[in-house]
């Protein structure tokens, strides 16, 4: 069974006044995104975070409440970033203890690096989806989101 939206995961990893990015190079020239990728089959979301921050930045993370969501339609944007509909939740996440974001030993195609950007920077950078105002704008408001598992929830007996 297919599904007309992709569910994509993400980190936001905020630390010593920076954000967490994962640079590219690619046809689009240097660019930055945060650990995110899509959630795969029997994986929940939080999973997925998890997964992604390790597959990215080679980070263990305490994934916390829903950040902000981010809705890609390519009908609206002249299919800019493909033709897949998609659907990001971005997560609000703390590295462990005994980590060290780097370059993992299989980086994604085109991943070229993991930096911590200063937030008086980021607008320096291209990052896509082109969402620096909103990652500034959680920073300072913190209006977090709870994500309710079911699978968590207490069952009637």
């Amino acid at each position: 069974m297919s599904y007309h939206i992709r569910v994509r995961a993400g980190a936001v990893i905020i630390q010593d006044n920076s954000v967490l990015l994962i640079e590219f190079n690619d046809e689009n020239g240097l660019h930055y995104n945060l650990p995110a990728g899509g959630v795969e089959p029997n994986e929940t979301i939080i999973e997925a975070v998890r997964r992604e921050s390790q597959e990215e930045a080679s980070i263990d993370v305490e994934v916390g409440s829903l950040a902000f969501v981010y809705e890609y339609a390519p009908h609206l944007n002249s299919n800019k970033y493909g033709e897949t509909h998609s659907l990001g939740l971005m997560f609000d996440c703390k590295i462990k203890e005994g980590f060290s974001p780097k370059l993992p030993n299989i980086p994604d195609p085109n991943q070229t690096g993991v930096k911590w950007v200063k937030l008086s920077d980021l607008k320096k950078v291209i990052l896509y989806p082109n969402i620096r105002e909103h990652i500034i704008n959680y920073i300072e408001n913190k209006r977090n989101i709870d994500i309710i598992e079911e699978h968590l929830l207490e069952e009637y007996v």
